[in-house]
Formats: structure tokens, sequence, C-alpha cells
């Protein structure tokens, strides 16, 4: 891992949202509703490649497997080896396993996005 992908500090606020401190410096937040949509499992990952996302200039809704009738929110997490993290969401789901390089390529400070 490179100082890039190499997490110095996590804390996760379950009801808010992840910060991440890097090796290299950087800093990235994560809100739950944005980390619970970027679910990388095989499940989540399908059914956003299948679903498009844009009709003329409208995004569409992407609807994601799990129980969406609540605001949601982490359970729980753990660490998986040295290089991710499983997050156990508020709406039974918890197979997506969030690689460090996984999470600092979705970081939305770095990329500009809002």
């Amino acid at each position: 891992m490179s100082d890039q992908t190499t997490p110095l500090r996590l804390n996760l606020k379950k009801d808010e949202k992840l910060d991440i401190e890097w090796a290299d410096g950087h800093r990235s937040t994560y809100s739950m509703s944005y980390l619970r949509s970027i679910c990388p499992c095989a499940s989540c990952k399908v059914v956003r490649e299948d679903q498009p996302s844009t009709v003329g200039k409208k995004p569409l809704l992407r609807v994601l497997p799990g129980n969406w009738a609540e605001e949601i929110h982490a359970e729980s997490a753990e660490l998986v080896g040295n290089y991710a993290l499983r997050i156990d969401w508020s709406d039974k789901h918890g197979t997506g396993i969030y690689s460090f390089q996984y999470l600092r390529s979705k970081c939305q400070q770095e990329s500009g996005a809002k």
C-alpha cells in the first residue's frame, strides 16, 4: 500500500460519516448515505451497472438492495486485514468490503464532487 491508500486514523460516526486521515496528509469524509450508495459488493455493483444513470439530462434514481424504509446508518464496522473496512448497515446489508484503495478513489474532496 502507498501513503495515498494507507489510513492513519479512521473515525466512524455511525449516524453521520466516516473520516479518514491518510498517510500522505489528505483527509477524506464520506457521509453514510454516500458510502452505502457506493457499496462495492457484487449485488450492488450489478444493480448500479444495469441501471442507466441518465435519461436526457436528468439522473435516474438508483435503487440498491436493502431496506430503505428509514435513514441509513452503520450498525457496526470491522477492519478486514489491513487493507479494507466492512460495514454492517441498518438496512441489514453487510457484504461490501471497502478497500482503502477503493475508498481513496471515491474521495469526493479530491475529485471535486459535491
